[in-house]
């Protein structure tokens, strides 16, 4: 045989190995993720009932001064057909507080929910785009209304953690006044 030869069947030897050592370590993708209906099912348990509360900056603005707060209290999340989810929602920023009932697409990133507006116009409030992924208890965007966009985070807690968070925080407060 060749040196050539050799050096080929080696390679494929070796190459057939790394490929059979992975196959064998990897979980295929129904044993390592939920899958859609579980991740759907998620999705609604994490926000209906929940707060969204965090900040938007414009783009272009200075941060952090350009940071301003918003707030996001969604009653329930159902599921329509196909990507259409039902927000029923109260939506809470500047001068702005408005309820109202949002059917709005979710496209899924892998097991990442990311809801998604395309020109939606909000009754009260003007027409906007956005892209906000839910992660865990955090949320975080783009969005875009009119002439102007930019960026939007925060929490998404549920009343019975916003009250420990309350009760923390007075606790917190309560020992820094001792400490003076």
């Amino acid at each position: 045989m060749s040196t050539l030869t050799l050096r080929s069947l080696f390679l494929a030897v070796l190459l057939a190995s790394v490929a059979t050592a992975g196959q064998s370590t990897a979980q295929s993708p129904d044993e390592s993720s939920p899958n859609r209906d579980e991740l759907e099912r998620q999705f609604a348990s994490t926000l209906s009932g929940a707060t969204l509360s965090g900040h938007f900056a414009v783009a272009g603005e200075q941060l952090p001064a350009g940071l301003r707060k918003e707030k996001y209290t969604i009653s329930k999340v159902s599921k329509l057909t196909g990507d259409l989810w039902l927000f029923q929602a109260r939506i809470q920023y500047g001068d702005n507080n408005v309820t109202v009932p949002l059917p709005l697409p979710v496209k899924w990133a892998g097991n990442t929910p990311v809801i998604t507006l395309d020109e939606v116009p909000v009754p009260g409030m003007g027409t906007f785009s956005a892209r906000v992924m839910i992660i865990g208890d955090r949320y975080a965007g783009t969005w875009s209304g009119g002439d102007h966009g930019g960026y939007m985070f925060g929490v998404i807690t549920h009343p019975d953690e916003e009250d420990e968070r309350v009760e923390e925080g007075e606790e917190d407060e309560e020992e820094e006044d001792e400490d003076d």
